[in-house]
């Protein structure tokens, strides 16, 4: 069933029993209804004969075919599928009772009679509202002859019941008021639904955390139009124009005081955005369909801040969305040109504290050794990189199972000794050269001082010979 308001109304096709073969069916002006033809009948031994009060308006016969009145209330309105009565574009003059009687062979075999009664609602007012204005709905049902009028509720679009009086719910308005409403007609144990459409202009809700980027991840300013708004509707509400301000944090991550103008909107065919600061961020596309966000391949180091979307109306009335970004960094405590078996830190965060629900993941690369540090840690210690830790170092942020963004760095290290390491191990050769020369010198003392043949030291020394004895 389609229910629609405004021109193209609702369409209830809901039976409420009242007494005998006598059912009730509501209809919005303007819609469509089906009447459904008495029980048990075959098209194919049946002849159905429709009336309104006195007046004939359709027939058919076993062979398909089927005639309508020509009356000028029912011109163009009606026609028969599998033997029930649709009416278009009801009008004020088709509620009323009407009957449908099966025949064969000229006796009545089946009959019924549908009562068709008007279900009105209304909206006050009828165009698109700004938030803070007041929003009045009213549902009206006819009460079926001899009953008492049904009982009225609405739901507003979040399927939650409103305080309604006689039929009528005023609110203030405001961008979850946007939607469909549904006006609950209750008779005993029946129910009839009818919708109506209300459009608040109005912008997205904003993200309710932070956005995060990095210098290696694409940076996405969301900001849009809610729906059911079109911009023929926004400037029926006398809409001035619209801008993008950027409030950049300070060290301590506190928004500056003093915003920068980014982009303001031109009204003019074709809408556009022009920029007023370059900042290396474009609109993204979809501008006529309610779409303001900003975006750019790439972050950037001094994108952390805080980003404003607004729309201002000759009402004085401005509507806003902020949006906090922060940017992922890693940073090594000797750059990313370091030589073999230096120490290195590595950092990675957002400039500030990580509030809490976050935590970090590195990622060291693939032939790298373990990580000596704790890998979910803002700090991370390589106590001596070699070879394996060259490459790109990756850091991802993490909330619960979602992944929010990741920054690298990659580090390059250099083989080739240092000239100071080069005059150490030159200063230690020489060192041990020298020990090795002042050992040596020391042996050769040592035997001059103390020969190995030793001169006869006698009294009475004895020449050598022969003597005789």
């Amino acid at each position: 069933m389609k229910n629609l308001i405004q021109g193209i109304l609702i369409v209830i096709n809901v039976l409420l029993s009242t007494s005998g073969a006598e059912e009730v069916t509501y209809a919005q002006v303007g819609g469509t209804v089906t009447l459904k033809p008495p029980e048990g009948i075959r098209l194919q031994q049946h002849y159905l004969f429709w009336r309104f009060g006195n007046l004939e308006l359709a027939w058919r016969n076993i062979f398909g075919g089927t005639w309508f009145s020509n009356d000028e209330k029912w011109k163009g309105a009606l026609s028969l599928s599998e033997g029930a009565l649709i009416i278009r574009g009801v009008k004020q003059e088709h509620f009323g009772t009407f009957s449908c009687e099966a025949k064969e062979n000229g006796q009545t075999v089946a009959s019924s009679t549908r009562t068709l009664l008007k279900l009105t609602v209304t909206k006050s007012p009828t165009s698109p509202l700004l938030p803070g204005e007041t929003l009045s709905l009213f549902c009206d049902a006819e009460a079926p002859s001899g009953l008492a009028k049904p009982a009225v509720h609405w739901l507003n679009p979040q399927g939650e019941q409103k305080k309604t009086s006689q039929g009528r719910v005023t609110v203030t308005a405001s961008g979850q008021h946007s939607g469909e409403w549904t006006c609950v007609v209750t008779n005993g144990a029946k129910e009839i639904q009818a919708k109506a459409s209300v459009a608040v202009v109005d912008m997205s809700p904003a993200p309710l955390h932070p956005q995060y980027t990095s210098k290696s991840s694409p940076l996405s300013i969301p900001c849009s139009i809610a729906s059911y708004t079109s911009w023929d509707q926004i400037k029926t509400k006398g809409i001035q124009g619209g801008n993008w301000h950027f409030y950049p944090a300070s060290g301590s991550g506190v928004p500056s005081a003093a915003p920068q103008r980014l982009f303001s909107l031109s009204l003019k065919n074709p809408l556009s955005w022009k920029s007023d600061q370059d900042r290396g961020l474009t609109p993204e596309p979809g501008l006529k369909a309610g779409v303001l966000s900003l975006a750019r391949h790439e972050g950037r180091e001094d994108d952390s801040g805080v980003y404003v979307c607004s729309l201002t109306f000759n009402s004085n009335v401005t509507l806003s969305r902020t949006v906090n970004i922060s940017v992922l960094q890693i940073r090594s405590s000797s750059g990313p040109d370091l030589t073999a078996g230096q120490q290195v830190n590595l950092t990675c965060s957002l400039g500030h504290p990580l509030p809490s629900g976050l935590r970090l993941k590195w990622f060291p690369p693939e032939q790298s050794h373990p990580l000596a540090s704790d890998h979910r840690s803002t700090h991370l210690t390589v106590p001596h990189v070699g070879a394996a830790d060259g490459g790109v170092w990756r850091c991802e942020l993490w909330r619960n199972g979602t992944r929010l963004t990741s920054a690298k760095i990659v580090l390059k290290i250099d083989h080739t000794m240092s000239l100071w390491m080069q005059v150490i191990i030159c200063s230690a050769a020489v060192i041990v050269v020298l020990i090795l020369i002042f050992i040596v010198y020391r042996c050769r003392q040592r035997k001059m001082t103390h020969p190995r043949h030793r001169l006869c030291q006698c009294k009475n020394p004895k020449p050598r010979g022969f003597y005789r004895t």
